[in-house]
């Protein structure tokens, strides 16, 4: 989810699981939105749950993910100590819908192109759901279901895209430390220092 968005906001201050979707398209052009938004796929090889408690992290990936309490996301202590921790000092929300999201179609083709960026991406989804889907250190494509309460935290230099589910609706927050840089670098970028750390770091924990 990246730039140009709806709904900017500066307050002071579920279950996700792992799937292994089949194919290595790397966007939505001649393909059917229907069968991206599924669940459940052909090809799907087995699930991974990304958390049984807060706080874990998705080994194969490193990509980590907690719960919260989306309800009183304008007023909770868990979010501002996680925001004080981790230096997110900006944040807005964003809400993807056919009915809000100018050109819908082009974002989300965008959405699902295969990148990476050079800081995290941290989404908070406060209502709706949608598919993260991120390659493993085999560089197999990884199907992140994610819903309301959930917080992801996606490495820099990862290769990564996004995908509503069928409900066709997520609002969700992006918290970034600093100004945020929302270029998105399609693969090929395996040149990019991001992705050189990120590799090396997945070599350390193999």
């Amino acid at each position: 989810m990246g730039a140009g968005l709806l709904h900017r906001e500066r307050p002071a201050g579920g279950r996700m699981e792992a799937r292994q979707p089949a194919g290595d398209a790397c966007d939505v052009q001649g393909t059917d939105r229907g069968g991206l938004q599924a669940r459940t796929q052909p090809g799907l090889v087995g699930v991974v749950s990304l958390h049984e408690s807060q706080g874990d992290t998705h080994t194969h990936t490193h990509t980590r993910a907690i719960k919260l309490d989306a309800d009183k996301y304008e007023n909770d202590p868990e979010l501002e100590k996680i925001r004080k921790e981790r230096h997110y000092s900006w944040m807005d929300i964003v809400t993807i819908s056919r009915e809000k999201l100018p050109d819908y179609e082009e974002k989300i083709k965008m959405f699902y192109t295969e990148h990476l960026h050079l800081d995290e991406e941290i989404r908070y989804v406060l209502d709706g759901s949608g598919y993260f889907d991120v390659r493993d250190a085999e560089d197999r494509w990884i199907r992140i279901a994610v819903e309301k309460g959930d917080m992801i935290t996606l490495p820099a230099g990862i290769y990564h895209r996004f995908t509503l589910d069928e409900q066709n609706y997520v609002k969700a927050m992006r918290l970034f430390v600093g100004e945020p840089v929302w270029t998105a670098h399609n693969r090929p970028a395996d040149h990019l220092e991001a992705r050189g750390r990120y590799m090396a770091f997945l070599a350390q924990r193999a």
